[in-house]
């Protein structure tokens, strides 16, 4: 980042290289939508570069991006509500990839294939059912393996503030969860 702020476009590319993946994990967990998370991913390289000026040498690089990118993704959460005909299904598009086809899997009969998929949708149904709130440090504990401590740096909260948000995301999961959970 600092090669970036000293004019060094270039050094753009090594940190897209770097980050991009795991923005683009983060933005789909936080959107369920892999073609919204994409165009988000691409904004906050873009917000990266135009604000490159502003960021800190004495903060963290990874908590600086995500919070440009849990701002997007919270900006767009908001948009969906103010705009309903935006489809919410975290289902992919016809001939689109979900996640899990992402995942390295060994391969296991189709039943239970079957079962896992059905496990993995409900699971990404409910958080993304979660509330905002919940679900911004759901996604960065437990999916992204934030601390706590980063995690509230990325969310300007106290640390005591997420582990509180936690503990109700994780409640809720478990009643919304609890038949495949049994």
């Amino acid at each position: 980042m600092a090669r970036l702020a000293g004019g060094e476009d270039r050094a753009l590319n090594d940190l897209m290289e770097r980050h991009a993946p795991r923005i683009f994990h983060f933005l789909w967990r936080m959107l369920g939508n892999e073609e919204d998370a994409r165009d988000l991913a691409q904004e906050t390289f873009v917000r990266v570069y135009e604000h490159r000026g502003s960021f800190r040498g004495g903060e963290k690089f990874s908590h600086w991006l995500y919070t440009i990118a849990g701002n997007l993704a919270r900006n767009q959460i908001r948009w969906r509500t103010r705009h309903p005909a935006a489809s919410l299904d975290l289902e992919p598009e016809p001939g689109g990839r979900s996640l899990g086809e992402y995942l390295p899997s060994e391969a296991p009969p189709p039943g239970e294939r079957l079962l896992a998929e059905e496990r993995r949708a409900a699971v990404r149904r409910a958080i993304h059912s979660l509330p905002e709130g919940l679900r911004e440090p759901l996604v960065l504990c437990e999916l992204e393996d934030h601390s706590v401590i980063s995690a509230a740096t990325i969310l300007e909260m106290s640390p005591r503030a997420v582990e509180a948000r936690l503990y109700r995301a994780r409640q809720a999961l478990r009643k919304q969860l609890g038949p495949w959970l049994d």
